[in-house]
């Protein structure tokens, strides 16, 4: 395991162990988290815990043509009965993400300090969300990375059945609309294969990631 200094570093992602743990330490500064992202790794770990950064060696993401609307969905997206919105009210989003109760976790990974980290990234341009409203009220939402041809998803949250479900739809299209190669959801997630999520090897989800970002420049 790589232990983290000041410099703005990681070692390959190909050096993760088996669960995708690849270096602790280090800090949560806009750019070691955009160079992190940037190369597929990303942050997960509990409050009180030193900074721990993974790449597995297994990807989920979804590609737009995959996606899994189901009937009660597209139901619901007719109705009329939410109003979504883009980029918005970021530091509402997170916040709600970071609170909200979820009866199958012990507590929340977003802590204080990644919940600044991640404001920061979103007034440079890098970290967004998608907001759902109900009669005015915000009652789902999501927020990720957005790396110009690949958004990363980082959470999401409902106070509302099915909003942040309704929210992931609503990114999806657009990023498809936009031309975007993937949603990265990092970790798998059976709520969201259901959705049309799946796995693939790292040294693929690299390799679009890399195109990508080398496309863009």
């Amino acid at each position: 395991m790589y232990i983290l200094g000041k410099n703005i570093y990681f070692p390959p992602p190909s050096s993760a162990d088996e669960n995708g743990l690849l270096a602790i330490g280090g800090d949560l500064s806009s750019e070691r988290l955009i160079y992190a992202y940037q190369n597929g790794i990303f942050p997960w770990f509990n409050p009180g815990e030193p900074f721990i950064w993974y790449c597995p060696p297994e990807r989920m993401v979804l590609y737009f043509d995959e996606l899994k609307v189901s009937k009660s969905m597209k139901q619901l997206i007719r109705s009329d009965r939410f109003e979504l919105t883009y980029n918005e009210n970021f530091t509402e989003v997170i916040r709600n993400c970071k609170t909200i109760y979820r009866p199958d976790q012990g507590g929340t990974w977003i802590t204080d300090e990644m919940e600044r980290a991640y404001i920061e990234l979103h007034y440079k341009g890098f970290a967004k969300s998608v907001e759902v409203w109900e009669n005015g009220v915000l009652v789902g939402g999501l927020y990720g990375i957005d790396l110009g041809h690949v958004f990363t998803g980082e959470s999401m949250f409902s106070k509302v059945s099915n909003t942040s479900k309704l929210a992931f739809v609503f990114l999806c299209e657009s990023l498809k609309k936009d031309n975007y190669a993937l949603l990265d959801c990092q970790v798998y997630n059976p709520h969201l294969e259901r959705l049309g999520a799946r796995e693939i090897p790292r040294s693929e989800f690299l390799k679009v990631l890399h195109k990508t970002s080398h496309n863009k420049t």
